[in-house]
């Protein structure tokens, strides 16, 4: 078994399958953040009442079965060479090469060849490969430039404080609480952390070499601006800034905050990234109002959304197929994604290679 990074869609029943007694293959980031999702989806459905199919005692055995392997280090697994690249989506996000029998397999997981103020971007020095399966989530959609998207927001959250409001700043806890942290450190402004972003961060304390400064980011986590909860009440009474999970709104201390300044026309709330279809985040964008224990919370404060994507955009993932076909590759899967037979008719008109995008449940002999 091997983990491309540590995010529930690529690592969340990991601890469901230890009966199989698998060689489990990851950077040690990717185990530790896996293992944390794993311990908050537990505790999570539990307090909702939900069912999980696993217990803590699989989490302990998928941490003590996996193995770490650090980026381009090569080691053999069932009759597999294998190897992981730098995919610069989150710290320890790997893309992994394959080969066996003299065909070789690249896999992207999810990438990003844009460097951010967290990290430096993937590494793209690929090697040669057959085979390309490569994510696709944003087909068909270019990013606004990273500058501009910073400008944009930091005068949105200066506006935001100015008028005396609160600045409420929902954000995924891997990877984009960090990024978020930094770059408002960048324009000099001071806010608060709260959720489990502050736990990702020791953890990335502890594996330094996955970001691009840590001592950057240890001096934007600091004792006088990371909240515990007994000081929310206190906080949000004056103008402030507050970096909080969840990032689609459908947990964690946002939910707090929000039933705070809900009714404030002044006070907004700045979405991060992308907000999935049934999630809180897409009902606020789309209607106004968010569900909180059953309540429905009408929204008289202000909502915006910047896409802070830790993906490829349209233009890089295009550049990074091209890359790959013309040193040798012969297929390509586009997978993640809500258009992936559009990006493999893309590909087979445009570069002339063989593409094809599976389809739930389809098994393809290659």
């Amino acid at each position: 078994m091997i983990i491309s990074h540590g995010h529930l869609d690529h690592c969340g029943l990991v601890p469901n399958l230890m009966d199989l007694e698998p060689e489990i293959y990851c950077t040690s980031v990717t185990a530790r953040l896996s293992g944390l999702l794993a311990r908050d989806t537990l505790k999570i459905s539990e307090r909702r009442g939900h069912n999980i199919p696993y217990y803590n005692e699989e989490i302990h055995e998928f941490e003590r079965r996996a193995r770490s392997v650090e980026y381009r280090e090569e080691f053999e697994t069932s009759g597999y060479n294998v190897c992981f690249y730098d995919a610069g989506h989150i710290p320890g996000s790997s893309s992994v090469y394959l080969e066996k029998d003299k065909q070789s397999l690249f896999y992207t997981g999810d990438i990003n060849t844009i460097q951010t103020e967290l990290l430096n971007g993937a590494d793209t020095k690929y090697p040669k490969s057959d085979i390309l399966l490569t994510e696709s989530t944003y087909f068909g959609r270019n990013h606004t430039p990273r500058a501009l998207l910073e400008e944009r927001f930091i005068e949105s959250i200066k506006d935001t404080v100015e008028c005396g409001g609160k600045a409420i700043i929902p954000v995924f806890s891997i990877g984009r609480t960090q990024e978020i942290m930094l770059i408002l450190k960048k324009y000099g402004l001071h806010a608060y952390v709260d959720g489990m972003g502050v736990d990702v961060f020791n953890i990335m304390k502890r594996e330094p070499e996955y970001v691009r400064d840590i001592d950057k980011l240890k001096n934007v986590f600091t004792s006088s601006n990371i909240v515990e909860p007994e000081e929310r009440r206190n906080l949000i009474r004056e103008p402030c800034i507050i970096v909080t999970s969840a990032g689609m709104l459908n947990g964690g201390p946002v939910l707090y905050y929000i039933n705070e300044i809900y009714d404030d026309p002044k006070s907004k709330i700045h979405l991060t990234g992308y907000q999935a279809e049934g999630t809180n985040g897409r009902k606020a964008m789309e209607s106004g109002y968010i569900e909180d224990r059953s309540e429905i919370i009408h929204l008289n404060c202000r909502l915006e959304l910047y896409d802070f994507s830790a993906h490829c955009g349209d233009a890089q993932l295009k550049e990074l197929v091209k890359k790959f076909c013309d040193n040798g590759t012969e297929t390509v899967f586009p997978v993640h994604g809500d258009n992936t037979q559009g990006f493999a008719d893309w590909i087979k008109e445009e570069i002339d290679v063989k593409s094809i995008a599976p389809v739930i449940g389809e098994t393809i002999y290659i």
